[in-house]
């Protein structure tokens, strides 16, 4: 590889050198640079390119913005051109520097300086985990998006910018939950211990007609102990392993008749301390509204792993909750501490099907169906951490 650091793309006219040391010798090596100098309204999305007839490049710079940030590119194998590595910065000006010599003349050194369009829309975003993060071996990936990405082309545009980085290799792949999230799973759950780093190289990236993405983001996280939670409706037992071992079974109990819990692989989606349970926020306002304690998140409509006091008679006998598995306040306390976000709680036993979507549910399809749901479709082999 040669020169510098992150993003970048452009397109324009192909381009000539700029001022070249011995460009009058007929055997010096010519150098061609597209985008070409003072180009303006660049579109982001095309590469940089260097071309040497001649001779071959001896190396290449590509830098941006006001501090002259270096951007990363590619020299080919027979060192005679060289491509950009990622999409450009919109609004921002480039430029290029290339060196290159041949066996019948003196060294060139040719320079283009060149600017990128604004976009009529931007695309920004956010990411999950967060930076530096511990989660369970279940936690996915989200990249959220700020506008809707409807067509294939947009998605396999932004699919193609992300970069999965990990201490060991893994096999995983992208899939849209809808038109402004993708999310990245590997196919069996994530090895303990492993560290992953995910990039967003999104700048520039053309997601739609006007659409451009505005900056890179990343995320780093490591993977924690596999803890593994199956909680059986029918026999009102939570049974809580880590590393394969059981640590703990609870005395539980789920949803009653007509407010019937999720069956299905979930994860543990967030901790809150204390929670004022209102049933008006699932459509009932005034069946219930109670200060709960020590819940953990299952599903986005409002699944808790939570402290029941009030129902601890029947707990390991009876379901009698409105759809929150209740354990007592020893076990609902101890289950808190243990979990982190992204740890596997598996419920079995109720007719009623965990719906995809309904939280990050990355687990909720097989994996043939996961890939279905990306753009490419195919799947992703993570690159090592650098």
């Amino acid at each position: 590889m040669i020169a510098g650091a992150t993003l970048l793309a452009a397109g324009c006219s192909s381009g000539g050198g700029g001022g070249g040391d011995g460009g009058d010798d007929k055997d010096a090596v010519k150098l061609a640079i597209t985008p070409a100098n003072g180009a303006q309204r660049t579109a982001p999305d095309q590469p940089v390119t260097v071309k040497a007839e001649g001779g071959k490049l001896t190396s290449v710079t590509l830098t941006y913005g006001p501090k002259r940030t270096p951007a990363t590119g590619t020299l080919a194998a027979d060192g005679t051109s060289w491509r950009s590595s990622w999409t450009l910065r919109p609004s921002t000006t480039y430029t290029v520097t290339a060196k290159g010599s041949g066996d019948g003349g003196d060294p060139v050194t040719a320079t283009s300086t060149f600017t990128t369009l604004t976009p009529a829309k931007k695309l920004e975003s956010g990411m999950s985990p967060l930076d530096g993060e511990t989660v369970g071996v279940g936690m996915p990936v989200q990249l959220l998006l700020s506008r809707p990405v409807p067509t294939r082309a947009g998605r396999v545009a932004v699919e193609k910018a992300l970069e999965v980085r990990t201490s060991k290799p893994v096999e995983g792949a992208w899939s849209w939950v809808s038109d402004r999230e993708v999310d990245f799973r590997p196919r069996e759950y994530w090895p303990t211990g492993q560290k992953v780093k995910v990039i967003a190289h999104l700048a520039g990236v053309k997601a739609g007609a006007g659409l451009y993405g505005t900056k890179d983001r990343s995320v780093a996280f490591t993977v924690g102990p596999k803890h593994i939670t199956t909680i059986d409706a029918k026999k009102h037992r939570a049974t809580v392993t880590d590393g394969g071992e059981t640590v703990r079974t609870m005395r539980v109990s789920l949803g009653k008749p007509g407010h019937e819990s999720y069956s299905g692989t979930m994860i543990a989606q967030e901790k809150a301390a204390r929670i004022v349970m209102d049933s008006a926020t699932t459509g009932n306002p005034g069946e219930y509204r109670i200060p709960t304690k020590w819940n953990v998140r299952l599903t986005y409509s409002g699944t808790f792993v939570h402290s029941a006091p009030w129902s601890t008679t029947s707990q390991g006998e009876d379901n009698v909750s409105h759809g929150c598995v209740n354990a007592s306040p020893a076990d609902a306390k101890w289950f808190y501490d243990f979990t982190n976000r992204g740890d596997i709680v598996n419920v079995t036993g109720t007719s009623r099907k965990l719906r995809f979507g309904n939280g990050p549910t990355p687990w909720a399809k097989s994996w043939q169906d996961w890939l279905a749901g990306g753009a490419v479709g195919e799947p992703v082999t993570s690159a090592p951490l650098s």
